[in-house]
């Protein structure tokens, strides 16, 4: 899976002539929220983009209990994380403002459903691209990648990386390709649970040996948690982010990836790393797009 690393420094020194080389969107583009919305977007008729233009309003499956990816504090009105921020410049590019912005919680058992049944409008919510899913939904992107790991307890030497999880207890989402990758391939005892958050205090009370899920996650409960708990050994796994959409909707795929593709270049992409998993993820990779069903990539 080729990708492409920059340090910061290095996006800084090319923002100024990527923003000299393009424009950001079918209109002059307004600030609002620290969002760029594009006023008087055109679209073809009929398509998904349009309607949601024309009506204003998105609907946007998210994580709420996800630190520096989408995490809904105690009594904030919408959550913050990368995956929001995301959500933001996309709903942008149809001209839609982020209070707008319908967010509902998206968990691994019920992404696709909600993409089916049309409760959500479209999915940011650390959903990994897999052959499996796209046999039932649509996957624009990735606009993100990382790698599964392991969190364990500060004081726990025992747990190195995945080949000693054998018969440990290793709690990860159901539903998820973590906790089935570590049964199958590496002997855990899965216990699954509804949220990782849930998994996280299983490991504080001693309840369970390890979390797992990818890198990036677990380096956001471990920043808050620096005197209890340790990411350790290497990614064993890629894990390709995508935005969920309704499977069949290739106008809707092409829209997506270009607005993903902007987004590297225009550093809105950055701006929205930078401001939520930055200091937790060093290296910043810019995934290479999957193309289109049906369609050659925009």
């Amino acid at each position: 899976m080729a990708f492409r690393r920059q340090t910061l420094a290095g996006i800084a020194a090319c923002i100024g002539v990527a923003l000299a080389a393009t424009g950001c969107g079918d209109s002059e583009p307004e600030a609002k929220d620290d969002v760029w919305v594009v006023p008087n977007p055109t679209f073809e008729p009929g398509s998904s983009m349009e309607k949601l233009h024309e009506k204003g309003r998105i609907t946007i499956g998210v994580k709420v209990d996800q630190p520096g990816v989408g995490l809904k504090e105690p009594g904030a009105d919408v959550p913050e994380g990368f995956d929001i921020e995301m959500a933001k410049i996309i709903a942008g590019k149809l001209g839609i403002e982020p209070e707008k912005i319908k967010w509902v919680e998206a968990i691994p058992e019920n992404r696709e459903k909600y993409l089916e049944n049309g409760t959500v409008d479209l999915i940011l919510a650390t959903y990994s691209i897999t052959p499996e899913r796209r046999k039932i939904v649509g996957m624009a992107g990735p606009y993100y990648e990382t790698g599964q790991q392991l969190l364990v307890r500060n004081d726990d030497s025992s747990i190195k990386g995945p080949s000693d999880v054998d018969g440990k207890r290793v709690c990860s989402v159901a539903g998820t390709t973590s906790i089935q990758r570590v049964e199958d391939k590496y002997g855990a005892e899965p216990v699954p649970d509804k949220t990782y958050t849930a998994c996280v205090d299983q490991l504080l009370d001693g309840d369970v040996d390890a979390v797992t899920t990818d890198g990036a996650l677990l380096l956001g409960y471990a920043a808050e948690k620096p005197d209890d708990l340790k990411v350790v050994g290497d990614p064993f796994s890629t894990e390709r982010y995508g935005v969920g959409y309704r499977k069949g909707d290739t106008e809707m795929c092409e829209f997506l990836n270009k607005t993903l593709n902007r987004s590297y270049r225009d550093s809105t992409w950055v701006d929205a790393l930078s401001k939520t998993l930055w200091t937790t993820t060093g290296a910043v990779p810019y995934p290479d797009l999957d193309p289109c069903p049906g369609a050659e990539n925009s």
